[in-house]
């Protein structure tokens, strides 16, 4: 017997290379059977999704949700369930001081799946930027010894490397977490953005299989010259560097993006997404999904860059609805058409489609859905962001639906017959 059965979809399982029209069985948290007609008869609970697709839950590689203890973290749980994102990667918001309460106070308590890249400052992201202007907060044999104690929550090293955050220090910062990524075998992602450094400084530390993340970013002047990939770029292509979008507040540009695409640069799809970023104009890995889409990216190959892709690259059971793997599930509506995407430099394109989340399964179980706390005092919005906010609030405060009728409340309020005791009955006159 399964548990649910999601009949009638369209699925797109790149790592599986499955692309048609199936249907999805779940037993025990797992994914039981993915074939046409599969019997409904076997299953406790089905659900028609004729119509919308459906896909392995998504995987967002950069994200930051150490929430309540940094600058940058955002709570997940009111954004998984009407997302679709159902394993979570926080770059680099967590140190070696705090690992421990990341896990206790983010990990544990979620429905879905939180990972780390473990920030090479033990301070990681407490505030908005100069994690690394202290050197003795790089202590790589601590960081060592606390992700030896941590199991699998952290796939990699994260370090922001551009001149806000390594001050006067240069590349020692990203020495330090080299040698970090090296120690605990695995990958290294590097944040670029104003530099110096630049790229040509941070790429002799980047191996096969580490992160180049805000690959698209329109601030980092040595990406993209003249409409093509710069030699220091294509020199990471061609090692096996993996390149991560990283939209977020400020690191998206559809030129660069377009450029990258066109010379057979395929980045994996992230968001950045903070809590400055969560506002717009990044919002949530559908909405950056879109935006691939628009700037040429089919949507066979935008799904794998937010599911497969990511997981391989940093060794994560996600990504998948092969039979026996969990059963995270996206089920998502599509409106076809033209649809405005915006860069964060105003630039614009159309996106063919937009992808709207209807369920979000986290090991087989429907996500509930969560109401987002207000941004903290801290985050400047606009005036349209401000008012869209408030909109979001008061459209949750008047959803209640009152019920008035007295046939509303049958079972509360039985007939007279229905409650009389054994005695009772037969005798009243």
């Amino acid at each position: 017997m399964w548990d649910l059965l999601l009949h009638g979809g369209r699925v797109i399982d790149p790592a599986s290379g499955r692309d048609g029209t199936a249907d999805v069985a779940v037993h025990a948290g797992r994914i039981a059977a993915v074939e046409t007609a599969l019997p409904r008869s076997r299953a406790s609970q089905t659900v028609d999704v004729s119509g919308h697709l459906v896909l392995p839950g998504l995987v967002d590689m950069h994200t930051h949700v150490w929430h309540g203890a940094t600058y940058w973290g955002l709570d997940p749980e009111p954004l998984a369930w009407r997302t679709g994102v159902t394993t979570w990667v926080d770059a680099g918001s967590t140190g070696a001081y705090a690992l421990e309460g990341f896990r206790r106070f983010v990990v544990d308590p979620v429905p879905f799946r939180v990972h780390a890249l473990i920030n090479v400052s033990g301070l990681g992201l407490v505030g908005r930027t100069g994690e690394h202007h202290v050197l003795d907060n790089l202590d790589v044999d601590t960081a060592v010894a606390v992700t030896a104690r941590q199991g699998d929550l952290v796939r990699g090293v994260k370090a922001r490397i551009d001149r806000h955050t390594v001050g006067a220090h240069g590349l020692e910062p990203l020495r330090r977490a080299a040698e970090l990524a090296r120690r605990i075998e695995r990958p290294l992602m590097v944040h670029i953005g104003y530099g110096p450094p630049g790229l040509p400084d941070v790429a002799p530390y980047l191996e096969e299989g580490d992160i180049l993340t805000h690959c698209a970013t329109g601030v980092a002047t040595d990406l993209v010259a003249d409409g093509r990939p710069t030699d220091a770029l294509s020199r990471l292509r061609d090692r096996g560097v993996v390149f991560d979008l990283g939209h977020g507040s400020g690191a998206f540009d559809f030129d660069v993006f377009e450029a990258e695409l066109a010379a057979g640069i395929d980045p994996i799809v992230s968001t950045d997404l903070h809590i400055r970023s969560v506002y717009g104009p990044a919002f949530d890995l559908p909405t950056v999904m879109g935006k691939a889409l628009a700037a040429g990216m089919g949507l066979p190959e935008t799904v794998a860059a937010a599911t497969v892709r990511p997981a391989r690259a940093l060794g994560l059971a996600a990504g998948t609805l092969e039979v026996g793997a969990t059963a995270d599930i996206a089920v998502f509506s599509v409106e076809e058409g033209r649809f405005p995407t915006v860069d964060v430099h105003g630039g614009v394109r159309e996106a063919p489609m937009r992808l709207g989340n209807i369920a979000t399964y986290a090991a087989g179980r429907l996500l509930s859905p969560r109401a987002a706390e207000p941004p903290p005092a801290w985050v400047p919005l606009s005036q349209a962001q401000r008012c869209a906010e408030d909109d979001r609030r008061e459209r949750v405060r008047t959803s209640v639906r009152y019920l008035d009728r007295a046939e509303d409340f049958d079972e509360h309020f039985p007939r007279p017959e229905a409650v009389a005791g054994p005695e009772q009955q037969g005798t009243a006159q």
